[in-house]
This record gives structure tokens, C-alpha cells and sequence, in this order.
């Protein structure tokens, strides 16, 4: 298992047109890709469930990832969250 945490900096949070990238950066990815947020998860890989969050600038999330390709899962999650949000 595999976790980092990121403060949101985009304006706008976790909106529509990020989070649909990265629910499609996470589908390439064998691994179970989890975010949570003040006690609520969500499944990276769903946009609804992502979107539920309701993710804000300045807030903290904190992503899980678990299965075979954790490792290069987690680097490319943390470099778009870095590069989008």
C-alpha cells in the first residue's frame, strides 16, 4: 500500500474537467486507487463518488493506492494532483 497527501491549490478545487482526467489517469492502473477527505473515501476510478467529496482549495486529500502497480500508480497520481490541482 501506498499513500501521499496533497493540499488542493486550483481556485476551484476538485472540479469537473480535473477530476475526469483523473478518474481516466486511475483507470490505467491495475491498482485500487482510494481519496479521502474530513472521514469521507471515495473511489478514484468514479467520478460521482469523486466529485461527492467536495474537495476545495486548501484542503487536504489523502490518497491510498493498493495492488501490482502501486508504486508507478502513486508517482503518476502525485505528479497530476501536482501538475492539475
Amino acid at each position: 500500500m501506498k499513500e501521499f497527501k496533497y493540499v488542493i491549490t486550483d481556485n476551484e478545487g476538485i472540479h469537473a474537467r480535473p477530476a475526469g482526467e483523473l478518474v481516466k489517469l486511475a483507470k490505467t492502473f491495475a491498482s485500487e486507487v482510494k481519496v479521502a477527505k474530513d472521514g469521507k473515501e471515495a473511489d478514484c476510478k468514479k467520478i460521482f463518488t469523486l466529485m461527492g467529496l467536495g474537495a476545495k482549495k486548501d484542503q487536504e486529500v489523502c490518497f491510498t493506492v493498493t495492488g501490482e502497480d502501486e508504486e508507478a500508480a502513486c508517482e503518476a497520481l502525485e505528479q497530476f494532483m501536482r501538475e492539475n490541482l
